[in-house]
């Protein structure tokens, strides 16, 4: 009896001793899957009770279990889609395989295999980097080697060249097409995060900028485009650097006298594309930003980009002195620029589309094939960052834009139309704030 008893503590022991030195997987995991020989980049959280596992897969919720340093679980869409995936930890690296579903072809099964490493905290500093670039890109591209890694909270002061290639000193430094500066990495930023670009300081760093003469093809009816036949010629500015004014070189008769304040900003601020889709050149827009072309994003503008790759990728370039809305002669006042930012990560926070906070304003972005369309994505990003920051229901979100809402045309030169919605910071005054 008595040896019973201890041989019965013994195995209590060995078995209390063998649950504490068991993995606990409970966490926000980042995931690198591997498809057709292409990286995809994922998320899942895990909530371990004991060999018990919640969580969401990508937003979808899963269950499954533990056993040892094993893991089997499945999560379901509202499609009819499932992801299967079985996982073993070892050194703190979880691999695995995991069998997609997609609804809509469920005879159909794929087989990935994956690795997986929990999250690590976000490391803020406050260190200013000073950047001198030797290569330019002209593509957002996932792909090319980051020149500078950084931590959020960190500062970046460096140059760019203008939309032709040409650098402060008037020297061409790479074909034209809005050539890059960066990427820059942000160490962890991971895919599902929001990057923060702060703009911080945007200063000219030369004495003239190149624009043209003519009007884009949205912008003009029939009447307008007979008239504007000969036009087509480039222009060249002078910049007052000391005054902040701009004027045409060789003005016309009827503007010899005219002259106007520069607002320097940044056409071009990009998080780079996932390595599945082909990188988009530097001259296009999409969801990951890009050559948005709006002229508010400059000195004391936040804007709000969606990261797609470990480390963001983060692109700045197509310095304008000055550009009307919409960039209505297909080229604004281009030139080169000093450019100063510092950068942050929201972890975990998907957004609903490109967003930019001024000192006055709230402003959501919409980029589209016409103004019909991207009337309609700015509309859908500014309810959603309604209903996520705010709680405001449908009703109260249409009421709230019924008389709050503001409209520009940010962008007509490009393949891509622009709209921003605008809400005055004064306006959301008097609303309640969702708790943090």
């Amino acid at each position: 009896m008595i040896r019973t008893t201890a041989t019965a503590c013994l195995l209590a022991l060995a078995t209390l001793s063998a649950t504490a030195q068991s993995p606990q997987f409970t966490g926000n995991w980042i995931v690198t899957a591997d498809l057709f020989s292409t990286p995809i980049y994922a998320r899942f959280t895990l909530d371990q009770k004991g060999d018990k596992l919640t969580g969401n897969f990508n937003g979808d919720k899963l269950e499954g279990t533990v056993t040892g340093n094993s893991i089997h679980f499945v999560s379901k869409d509202d499609e009819g889609g499932s992801d299967t995936v079985q996982g073993t930890l070892q050194n703190g690296i979880l691999t695995g395989d995991y069998t997609e579903i997609d609804g809509s072809n469920p005879s159909r099964p794929e087989h990935h295999t994956f690795t997986a490493v929990l999250a690590a905290p976000l490391q803020h500093t406050s260190q200013r980097h000073d950047f001198t670039p030797t290569v330019f890109y002209r593509q957002f591209s996932p792909f090319y080697k980051p020149v500078l890694t950084v931590n959020p909270g960190d500062t970046i002061h460096t140059t760019t060249v203008d939309a032709g290639g040409t650098d402060e000193q008037g020297v061409r430094r790479v074909l034209g097409g809005n050539p890059e500066t960066g990427p820059f990495y942000i160490q962890g930023a991971q895919p599902g995060d929001t990057l923060v670009v702060h703009l911080v300081h945007l200063k000219l760093n030369r004495d003239y900028a190149i624009s043209d003469d003519n009007l884009v093809g949205r912008a003009l009816g029939p009447n307008l485009a007979v008239k504007m036949k000969d036009t087509g010629k480039t222009i060249r500015w002078h910049l007052d650097l000391a005054k902040g004014l701009a004027s045409p070189e060789k003005p016309g008769e009827h503007m010899r006298s005219f002259t106007i304040p520069v607002h320097p900003m940044l056409g071009c601020i990009a998080t780079a594309t996932g390595p599945a889709n082909a990188p988009p050149g530097s001259g296009d827009s999409g969801g990951f930003g890009g050559n948005m072309d709006f002229n508010e994003n400059a000195e004391g503008a936040t804007i709000y980009l969606p990261v797609s790759n470990p480390g963001a990728l983060l692109y700045v370039g197509d310095g304008h002195a000055l550009q009307g809305d919409g960039e209505l002669n297909g080229n604004a006042l281009e030139t080169s620029m000093d450019v100063e930012f510092t950068v942050d990560v929201l972890p975990g926070k998907r957004i609903g589309g490109r967003r930019v906070e001024t000192p006055t304003d709230l402003i959501a972005m919409g980029l589209a094939g016409s103004l019909d369309d991207a009337i309609k994505e700015a509309t859908s990003n500014m309810a959603s960052w309604l209903e996520q920051d705010y709680k405001l229901t449908p009703t109260e979100i249409a009421q709230f834009l019924g008389v709050a809402s503001e409209y520009h045309i940010s962008e007509v030169a490009d393949r891509n139309a622009g709209i921003v919605l605008k809400i005055a910071k004064s306006k959301l005054s008097t609303l309640t704030p969702a708790a943090k």
